[in-house]
């Protein structure tokens, strides 16, 4: 520490890359180990990770300018918070709830971090084990289904009382352990339904296919 001091840095700003190295190695552990072996989803690790480092230098940068502004202070911090969490909305593809999820939760873990600068490292280090260790209970627990819409041709199976033959059908042709269907719509001209799939995976990871619920004119043509 002392050595960091002698290089031009201050102890505050020494303090804050101890509670950096806290925040990146909590989200790492949140990302890579309990989202990334599930969803496979690189795009997001990439966004995860990124958004973790930029929201705790942001909030921390904006606390060191204007801790010297009295009175100013918590209005400027309130309406900089406000920016950070309402970047979720602005987005061009749809997000899945589970994302949407984890994203919250790297945001306010490095916000809470950037924030911590009177909190001792012991009493932190908990905070973030404790998210950590509900993240586990909730994925450990509440295991979700894959969802796929398809494309189906035989409508005569679609009535209630084939239910079971229906369920059977669709496993032999896809190889999916489906648990439920759901009919959509119904195309009579064609002899053709869109089917609301729910299985369970074999395969750890998901992809954004899994998550489409909805289907375009042109992909019904």
């Amino acid at each position: 520490m002392n050595n960091l001091i002698t290089w031009g840095l201050s102890p505050q700003y020494c303090a804050m890359l101890i509670r950096f190295f806290i925040c990146i190695v909590v989200s790492w552990i949140i990302i890579d180990r309990l989202y990334y072996r599930k969803s496979k989803r690189r795009d997001f690790y990439f966004t995860f990770m990124l958004i973790s480092i930029a929201i705790f230098f942001l909030v921390f940068f904006m606390i060191f300018v204007l801790e010297d502004m009295k009175g100013k202070a918590g209005i400027g911090l309130g309406i900089g918070l406000f920016g950070i969490f309402s970047i979720m909305r602005y987005r061009t593809d749809t997000m899945p709830v589970r994302e949407m999820t984890y994203l919250f939760v790297i945001i306010s873990l490095a916000v809470v971090n950037a924030l911590a600068s009177t909190m001792p490292l012991f009493e932190l280090i908990i905070t973030n084990v404790l998210v950590i260790v509900a993240i586990v209970v909730c994925e450990w627990r509440l295991k979700t289904e894959n969802v796929k819409l398809i494309q189906y041709d035989k409508i005569e199976l679609i009535t209630p009382d084939k239910r079971d033959e229906l369920i059977a059908d669709l496993k032999k042709r896809t190889g999916l352990d489906i648990t439920k269907v759901e009919v959509g719509a119904i195309d009579m001209l064609r002899d053709m339904t869109v089917l609301r799939v729910h299985y369970r995976s074999t395969d750890a990871g998901s992809n954004s296919v899994d998550k489409t619920i909805k289907l375009s004119k042109q992909d019904l043509q």
